[in-house]
């Protein structure tokens, strides 16, 4: 189990060469990951597994996946929300509750309307903020 601990100690210094070298010494040939920290973790997690005993999983899907995300030119999914006319969106800032309501064509704050949450989350906040994540309403996908 030391050996493992000065592994993992060393990978964090490794380039991708040097990390689909090890893989290939230790647990065959590597995935194709193009991204050195994807590979480093799925690599630290395989090392672990295999010491504790345990078999290690063909993580191929999970870091295609992963690789897929991180390629050049690919931008993450993102998941946005919608909401009919009538919602209210309700989120605390600075102790304060702050409501919206969604109508057909922007967004009600504080009885002015407004084309954009971002326009609504700027005015909140005094600096420029995405306004779908300001108010908890954008994440990208996790897998």
């Amino acid at each position: 189990m030391e050996e493992v601990r000065e592994l993992l100690t060393r990978l964090d210094a490794m380039g991708v060469d040097d990390l689909r070298a090890l893989w290939r010494e230790r647990l065959g040939e590597p995935p194709l990951v193009r991204s050195p920290d994807i590979l480093r973790r799925a690599l630290a997690e395989a090392l672990q597994m295999k010491a504790a005993g345990h078999g290690v999983s063909s993580p191929d899907r999970r870091l295609a996946s992963a690789a897929a995300r991180h390629r050049l030119g690919h931008k993450p999914t993102v998941r946005t929300a919608s909401f009919k006319p009538g919602s209210t969106l309700v989120r605390e800032w600075q102790g304060r509750r702050i409501e919206v309501e969604v109508v057909r064509d922007g967004f009600v704050w504080n009885g002015e309307k407004h084309a954009s949450l971002s326009k609504v989350a700027r005015l909140i906040t005094g600096v420029r903020w995405n306004g779908p994540r300001f108010f908890g309403l954008r994440e990208t996908e996790a897998a």
